[in-house]
């Protein structure tokens, strides 16, 4: 398995009861993940957890074979190779599309850069836009940004937070085709999180169902969904 999660425990600091109970599952390198849930279940702590900006009360996550957290280790977020598409996108606004792509590209040459964010733009169909700024840009090509800017250094994971919740309705079900088609392009596991049965049915390969912290039920989106 590429991704391991096992027995992941996790509370809020000023919470009463915990928000993850012995959350474990396991992913194949390529799968897209949807964790569903209800407002307050716990899906988006999940992202949390695995991309290093909360610390488990107990549990281990393993990412291609890789130790990220457990009872002796703690991966700094900015070392696990995780991608993160925030629910707000987190775009910079006073930078161009291409350099919010360029900003995450640490340890490449001025060339090798450029060819990256050219190819990232290129996957997601934005090619004329890489001199526009944020605020010239519509929700649905914001999003596709925050996804190339992701994308751009090759995480071996992707996690995306409610990744349609700031579209308008009639975009959703062309954004999730899009969406789809990008993250089977790029060949990147990945994880996202969402309230809404729809988008786990027409972009996850297997959906999680998570209620106040724990799986209910785990299965391709016609089973889980049953």
């Amino acid at each position: 398995m590429y991704i391991k999660v096992n027995n992941l425990s996790f509370k809020y600091k000023n919470a009463n009861n915990p928000t993850i109970l012995d959350f474990s599952f396991s992913i194949n390198k390529g799968e897209i993940i949807s964790i569903f849930g209800q407002s307050g279940s716990g899906k988006s702590t999940i992202l949390r957890l695995i991309a290093g900006l909360e610390t488990p009360k107990e549990g281990s996550i393993e990412i291609n074979n890789m130790i990220m957290v457990d009872n002796n280790t703690f991966i700094l977020p900015e070392k696990r190779g995780v991608g993160m598409v925030f629910q707000d996108y987190a775009l910079f606004p006073h930078m161009s599309v291409e350099e919010n792509i360029r900003f995450g590209l640490k340890k490449m040459s001025k060339s090798e850069k450029s060819n990256r964010v050219d190819e990232v733009l290129n996957l997601v169909g934005l090619q004329e836009y890489k001199r526009r700024y944020p605020h010239e840009l519509s929700g649905g090509q914001q999003q596709r940004v925050a996804l190339a800017r992701a994308i751009a250094p090759k995480p071996s994971l992707l996690l995306l937070d409610e990744p349609f919740s700031n579209l308008d309705a009639d975009l959703q079900a062309k954004i999730r085709e899009d969406l789809k088609e990008i993250i089977t392009k790029a060949d990147i596991t990945s994880i996202f999180v969402t309230h809404d049965k729809e988008d786990s049915i027409a972009i996850a390969d297997r959906v999680v169902i998570l209620d106040e912290g724990r799986i209910i039920k785990i299965g391709s989106s016609k089973d889980a969904f049953n």
